[in-house]
């Protein structure tokens, strides 16, 4: 599925995958899912993608070649394509301060590590969404940016840790670092929305509050751990106000700003209690710059961004990825929707059903 420039449709092409040069795998794709970036990349609303752009950041798939010098991977391997790398050595991993590795990081060319491609149609060269292309049947990947998992994991579960729900279940482990008892508040229900959720609860949080202006959200929320829901339509009060109006008037301990829309970010600290409050900006937003409400920092609450909810993809993810095994949150909840990847475009119109969650293309 390639987008040939910001704003146009999305287009199926054959496309040339070259194989992979020292240190990359060429991967197999079995399935991807859509996560609210891949949508942001294709309206090029943001200024790091380029065109043409190979499409899709979320996605699990078998390894079929493997370059020079690979050691690590092997021809039948089921893999899932990160977008930051964990090297263990520079100063980010070493001091656990940040997960964004110095050495492998994000990286915004829409190329691999030695700039070039290894996707290209029609004589055109194919950037990276970030990373990697994970809309295509094949697509080449720096070993640095993979991690291995069990086989026998579900492959459309693979495919939702490997970004959206990670980030959200990261960011209330890693990022914020949740306290048991305490209470939180998520601002949109989606994957990664739902994420948070369930990382609150597994740190022990006694009031999870969850906001969405879907009310088929609700029995979503509940299903991962929330315990109250709030649907802003239903009032002509303010988010952060009602948020506050079920946690004694004070507000609550931390939230969550999942959907990147501007004004709930001012929302999601103004939620949070005055002194001591944290908000955790982790959805990707459409605008580059967004107005904000200066006084509900100054008052002491503090405001951090993050970028797959600070998990270590070697460290973290495999996590993770045994926690999915045991069933211990229920991804098939997120299950929505399914299509083949020449349906691609009808995927969008899915997007628009109050019930759809995540959509899985399958190859």
């Amino acid at each position: 599925a390639v987008c040939w420039g910001a704003g146009e449709a999305v287009k199926l092409e054959e496309i040339q995958v070259d194989p992979p040069k020292a240190n990359e795998v060429r991967v197999k794709m079995l399935c991807a899912s859509i996560c609210h970036s891949d949508i942001t990349s294709i309206q090029g609303l943001l200024p790091y993608f380029h065109y043409p752009l190979a499409l899709g950041h979320e996605g699990v798939g078998v390894v079929e070649t493997v370059g020079d010098g690979v050691t690590n991977f092997k021809e039948g391997d089921m893999v899932i394509p990160t977008y930051i790398g964990e090297c263990k050595e520079c100063e980010h991993c070493n001091s656990g301060k940040s997960n964004m590795c110095l050495t492998y990081p994000m990286r915004f060319t829409g190329l691999m590590p030695d700039n070039t491609s290894r996707m290209s149609c029609r004589g055109n060269t194919l950037y990276y969404c970030l990373t990697f292309g994970t809309w295509s049947e094949y697509t080449v990947i720096d070993v640095n940016y993979l991690v291995k998992v069990d086989p026998s994991m579900n492959p459309a579960h693979a495919s939702f840790i490997s970004c959206g729900f990670s980030t959200g279940y990261g960011a209330a482990w890693k990022e914020a670092r949740v306290e048991s008892g305490s209470s939180v508040a998520v601002f949109g229900l989606g994957a990664v929305g739902l994420g948070a959720i369930s990382g609150a609860k597994m740190m022990g949080a006694s009031k999870i509050i969850g906001i969405d202006t879907n009310e088929m959200k609700r029995e979503k929320g509940e299903a991962f751990g929330m315990t109250h829901f709030i649907n802003p339509n239903d009032s002509e009060k303010s988010p952060s106000t009602l948020v506050k109006g079920l946690s004694n008037g004070f507000g609550v301990d931390c939230s969550f700003e999942c959907t990147g829309v501007g004004p709930l970010l001012t929302e999601s600290l103004e939620a949070t209690k005055l002194g001591s409050g944290k908000a955790i900006s982790i959805g990707a937003g459409n605008e580059v710059t967004i107005p904000f409400g200066h006084a509900s920092l100054l008052f002491g609450r503090t405001l951090k961004g993050s970028i797959f909810g600070g998990l270590k993809p070697i460290s973290d993810l495999s996590i993770m990825a045994d926690k999915c095994q045991k069933q211990e949150f229920p991804l098939e909840e997120l299950h929505t929707h399914e299509v083949q990847l020449e349906d691609i475009n009808k995927a969008f119109e899915m997007l628009k059903q109050p019930s759809c969650v995540k959509i899985v293309i399958k190859m």
